[in-house]
């Protein structure tokens, strides 16, 4: 099915789901009403060794009540915006970063080069890209980003004797795979640890381990179904549906120069010189943003680019990442009405007494469930980290539960579904681009999805069993 067919199924469709700032901005307004309904109360908080600031267990006691006024619902986003700027530059910062690198065409090269590579051992390519695209979004976070590589993919696939499935999926579920179980991701686990007042991509090691094994399952899923496709074509969930004259093969295909090599080797150096800067020297969002900016001006200046075309790419980079980054203060801003109403605490009290009576292991995975549905309303990785961390992190002090395990859970609740909801917009953006309609797909991943699922509340659970912290 084209793109066209997809939009007019859209547009035929009796309902389509809100906008995700419309989502937040309902929220808001729930959480002012439900200043008038829940009792206000206070947590004691101290400050422990480590610098952070946690909730005292069995503290909590009735205040003075002070429910939300009308003026204050939209004053909440001002404040919700002032209270998360350090993160939304942080992420306008690394995504302008980001978008200079995309301008040089250096990740479009490499993409090229193994392909063409890769002739007469063609399944090879699969896990050779998966993992390329898989380290892009553990390392980088990059999602959108990767979107255009499947023009240039579909159309090789097919060549190859495989269909649109399996160039999309290279694609999508490399970087989806990657982004989900991520170990140094800046817009998930760089954002959720920084409001669970954790160090910085600590936890790196375990992280890497669950990494490697949830992209291995991916790329097992891939070349299972290439390889039977290209046994029998007509195994494909799309034959007869797309060719490849469907299809316009790119005339040039870039392949990496000794400039390419380069600027992947400053992407190599920056990434290092963040490990070390935040296991060693304790750096934080402002050591780490100002990190990527001299990543990005040295790489522009490397691919032949002058300080107006860095500046405008920087531009670009940040353009991408507006919704997201500004999700985040919006989703701050229902905190913001829930503390002045001086119920947060309430919540807590109430989760607390509930998952308390459980067994700490449910609590974990009770966590994990939240965050999962919660993706399918906010599709935002870091928007979700913003709205539920504040609440899962002390939550998690109270039932027993370590706040890196809560940053996991938060994760892979978060990333899973990026590759099957239709509110994920990249996504869908993605399946259209390769001809694909939605229920086919859908069609084609849901065993995996649930192998993923699967995996995900066996890491949780492995996570919190071991003291994961």
């Amino acid at each position: 099915m084209g793109a066209t067919n997809v939009h007019e199924q859209k547009k035929k469709g009796k309902f389509s789901i809100p906008h995700v700032y419309v989502i937040l901005f309902s929220l808001i307004i729930v959480a002012a009403i439900s200043t008038y309904i829940f009792p206000a109360g206070e947590y004691e908080r101290m400050v422990d060794d480590a610098g952070r600031t946690i909730v005292v267990a069995d503290t909590y006691q009735e205040a003075e009540s002070t429910p939300a006024g009308f003026w204050s619902i939209f004053q909440a986003v001002h404040k919700g915006m002032v209270n998360s700027a350090s993160i939304i530059f942080y992420i306008f910062i690394v995504g302008g970063s980001f978008g200079i690198l995309q301008a040089t065409g250096a990740i479009e090269a490499a993409v090229g080069s193994i392909s063409q590579k890769m002739k007469g051992k063609e399944i090879l390519i699969i896990p050779i890209l998966m993992t390329f695209f898989g380290l892009s979004g553990a390392m980088l976070g990059l999602a959108e980003e990767t979107i255009p590589y499947i023009t240039i993919l579909v159309p090789l696939m097919l060549l190859i004797g495989y269909d649109s499935m399996v160039g999309a999926a290279v694609v999508l579920l490399g970087t989806s795979a990657g982004f989900t179980a991520a170990f140094m991701n800046p817009f998930t686990v760089g954002v959720a640890q920084g409001i669970a007042e954790i160090p910085l991509f600590s936890g790196l090691y375990l992280r890497i381990i669950f990494f490697v094994i949830f992209l291995s399952v991916s790329i097992w899923y891939v070349m299972r179904y290439a390889r039977k496709i290209k046994k029998d074509p007509t195994k494909s969930l799309l034959y007869n549906e797309v060719s490849s004259d469907s299809f316009k093969i790119p005339e040039t295909i870039l392949t990496l120069t000794g400039r390419h090599k380069f600027i992947f080797t400053i992407l190599l150096a920056t990434l290092v010189t963040l490990a070390f800067g935040v296991i060693k020297l304790g750096w934080y969002l402002s050591e780490i943003a100002g990190l990527f900016l001299l990543m990005g001006i040295l790489i522009g200046l490397t691919g032949k680019m002058n300080f107006t075309q860095i500046s405008e790419s920087f531009i670009e980079g940040c353009r991408v990442l507006v919704m997201g980054a500004l999700v985040v203060g919006v989703a701050n801003a229902i905190l913001v009405v829930l503390q002045d109403g001086k119920i947060m605490d309430t919540i807590l009290y109430g989760f607390s007494s509930v998952i308390g009576e459980m067994p700490s292991g449910f609590a974990a995975f009770g966590m994990y469930i939240v965050q999962c549905l919660l993706n399918y309303i906010i599709p935002s990785g870091s928007g979700q980290a913003a709205l539920t961390m504040p609440i899962m992190a002390p939550l998690s002090d109270l039932v027993g539960v370590t706040r890196q395990t809560a940053v996991l859970a938060f994760q892979f609740g978060d990333g899973i579904s990026n590759i099957f909801t239709p509110t994920s917009g990249y996504f869908m953006a993605g399946l259209a681009l390769a001809r694909i309609s939605w229920v086919k797909w859908v069609k084609w991943i849901l065993p995996l999805i649930i192998i993923h699922y699967a995996l995900g509340a066996i890491f949780v659970t492995i996570a919190h069993y071991i003291g994961f912290s």
